[in-house]
């Protein structure tokens, strides 16, 4: 129940932002995301690198708002001066040599997967369709993970990748990927007629596929971290990775086939 409530309050607000609020507002929403989703990294991965955490939090909010830069050039120096400030403050702050190498990796897959990921919703917002494409990829993920879990209940046997995750099944995941199909063709009818059939299957599996392959990525981290939620701020739902897990690795491949097959 607590979870039911918790998105009956999340999803309108989320839904209201995308299409009534303007690109900046909705890129403000995702930096408080990244903010809050490197915070509950840095917790999982480095929790003894508070300072870093903090400072990498603010950092990757920052990053989000670089597709308003006005030339890609600054997105690029922005990188690479975040890269060099995090490989000093780490060169200056280390405290066991052993120890070095995984901690700067664990910083750099922080930025990677977090804020660089989101940063393409932001692109994607400012394509001539964007606002139907976001509504589009949250419709896709959300018939994906509901369909794969109704399936997988009642049909599931053969294990997906039970190291990673043991009650993932291929008939949930093949169900859900069904789901992904009727969520965009429901998106089609109501408000992206623009959408072709090549558009929605092609969108549908590619989505539904890395929203799938984003889940596991996030379970194998969870369970290599040793954590079963990647935080509790969102009540019945865990934490902000739990709930951005799938469209962080949709987003990139969704946002570029808007701008380069997309017709319109």
């Amino acid at each position: 129940m607590k979870r039911l409530i918790t998105a009956l309050i999340l999803l309108p607000v989320v839904i209201l932002i995308i299409v009534k609020g303007g690109a900046l507002l909705f890129a403000s929403l995702l930096a408080v995301f990244s903010c809050i989703g490197i915070t509950e990294f840095y917790r999982m991965a480095l929790p003894d690198r508070k300072t870093e955490g903090r400072l990498a939090a603010l950092s990757g909010a920052a990053l989000v708002f670089t597709p308003f830069a006005a030339s890609d050039r600054f997105t690029l120096a922005a990188v690479g001066v975040l890269f060099l400030a995090f490989a000093l403050l780490f060169l200056f702050r280390i405290r066991n040599i052993a120890d070095a190498a995984r901690e700067v990796a664990y910083a750099l897959l922080a930025f990677l997967y977090i804020p660089f990921l989101l940063m393409h919703l932001v692109l994607i917002r400012q394509t001539p369709y964007g606002i139907q494409w976001l509504l589009v990829i949250m419709l896709i993920v959300m018939t994906n993970d509901s369909a794969a879990y109704y399936t997988g209940s009642a049909f599931g046997k053969t294990r997906l990748y039970a190291l990673v995750s043991p009650k993932k099944s291929i008939e949930g995941s093949l169900g859900g990927l069904a789901g992904s199909v009727c969520g965009t063709l429901l998106a089609k009818f109501t408000f992206f007629p623009q959408l072709t059939f090549v558009d929605v299957f092609a969108t549908a599996l590619v989505i539904g596929i890395l929203g799938q392959v984003g889940d596991l990525f996030e379970s194998l981290l969870k369970r290599s971290f040793g954590v079963k939620d990647s935080g509790t701020i969102i009540p019945g739902h865990g934490g902000v990775l739990d709930r951005l897990d799938s469209i962080l690795f949709a987003a990139p491949v969704a946002y570029y086939y808007t701008i380069y097959f997309f017709k319109g």
